[in-house]
C-alpha cells in the first residue's frame, strides 16, 4: 500500500488498512518515529484494555529479589 503526503502534510490511510484496523473518523493515533520510519498506532482507552490479561498465569514469575 502507498499513500502521498499532501501540501498540508496530510496523509490518507488506505481503505484496506482502515477497515482491517477498524479505524474511525476523529480517532486518535499515536505517531512513533524510529529508524527513519513512522509508526501509527491507534490509541486505546483504558476501558478497552479491561480484561486483556484475564486468564494469564501468574506462576513461574520470579520474586523481586531474584530480578536483576
Amino acid at each position: 500500500m502507498q499513500t502521498t503526503i499532501s501540501s498540508k502534510y496530510q496523509v490518507v490511510i488506505p481503505k484496506q488498512a482502515r477497515e482491517h484496523l477498524n479505524l474511525k473518523p476523529k480517532q486518535k493515533l499515536t505517531v512513533i518515529e524510529k529508524d527513519r520510519m513512522l509508526i501509527l498506532m491507534p490509541q486505546i482507552s483504558l476501558e478497552e484494555l479491561r480484561g486483556i490479561a484475564s486468564g494469564a498465569g501468574t506462576e513461574d514469575y520470579r520474586e523481586k529479589e531474584d530480578r536483576f
